[in-house]
């Protein structure tokens, strides 16, 4: 029996969620980061950290996305169980990565500002 199908929606279900609720919690929060890199241009700021939201989701669906087809043939609840946890940690340790990436150069452009 082939669960690739379910494999595949349970994942794309979990991934995604996780996606949209860490996006809009960086997009909340970061603008604070951008309106210190360009001071007393509040409208601007506001467009940079939509542009970054959009280009965090289109990097990250898109990746979660073009990893299904690396998927092996999933063919017992086991083995469906551990593939989904497996791919699930790559996407939170890749979003983890980026972030502190992100905020690492944010910083340091601050810093050269200040």
């Amino acid at each position: 029996m082939n669960l690739n199908i379910i494999g595949y929606v349970i994942y794309l279900s979990i991934t995604v969620v996780i996606i949209i609720k860490v996006g809009k919690i960086c997009y909340e929060n970061g603008s604070v980061y951008v309106a210190q890199l360009i001071p007393n241009h509040e409208d601007l700021c506001l467009k940079i950290n939509h542009i970054l939201l959009v280009a965090y989701y289109l990097f990250n669906l898109g990746y979660c996305a073009i990893t299904l087809i690396q998927w092996t043939t999933i063919t017992n609840y086991a083995l469906l169980v551990e593939v989904i946890c497996t791919k699930t940690a790559i996407i939170l340790f890749l979003l983890a990565s980026l972030h502190y990436f992100n905020i690492l150069i944010i910083t340091k452009q601050i810093k050269k500002l200040i």
